[in-house]
């Protein structure tokens, strides 16, 4: 499930964070603020760098299967969706997302101690 699951998710966070990069470069670049575009900027960065992550955790589950790499990939995915997204909401609409952009970090965070966890269970 990590395996299959995993690469689907990191295929599709991956290919949206080059198609909403691409549209805040070029399509929102004379509307919004420059602060703004960071923003934005900020939320493509680490959805591509967690798509990566979950795409590395599915592929280890292939050799090492483990709980640890579930929750890994299960924390990426709601991160992925919590702090970016919040962030693209944040920009794009009126509504400001409170606390959702921490908790989204904060399962990133989660995704990569449980990764780590893996590791050391591994041995």
């Amino acid at each position: 499930m990590v395996v299959r699951y995993g690469i689907f998710f990191a295929a599709i966070f991956a290919a949206l964070a080059v198609l909403i990069g691409a549209f805040a470069a070029h399509g929102l670049k004379s509307i919004l603020s420059a602060e703004s575009l960071a923003v934005m900027q900020t939320g493509v960065l680490y959805q591509f760098i967690h798509s990566l992550a979950l795409l590395l955790v599915a592929v280890l589950a292939q050799s090492m299967p483990s709980r640890a790499l579930l929750y890994a990939s299960w924390f990426f995915i709601a991160g992925i969706v919590l702090f970016s997204g919040s962030l693209y909401v944040l920009v794009l609409t009126p509504f400001t997302p409170g606390l959702i952009t921490p908790i989204g970090g904060s399962l990133l965070v989660l995704g990569w101690l449980s990764l780590a966890c893996s590791a050391k269970r591994a041995q």
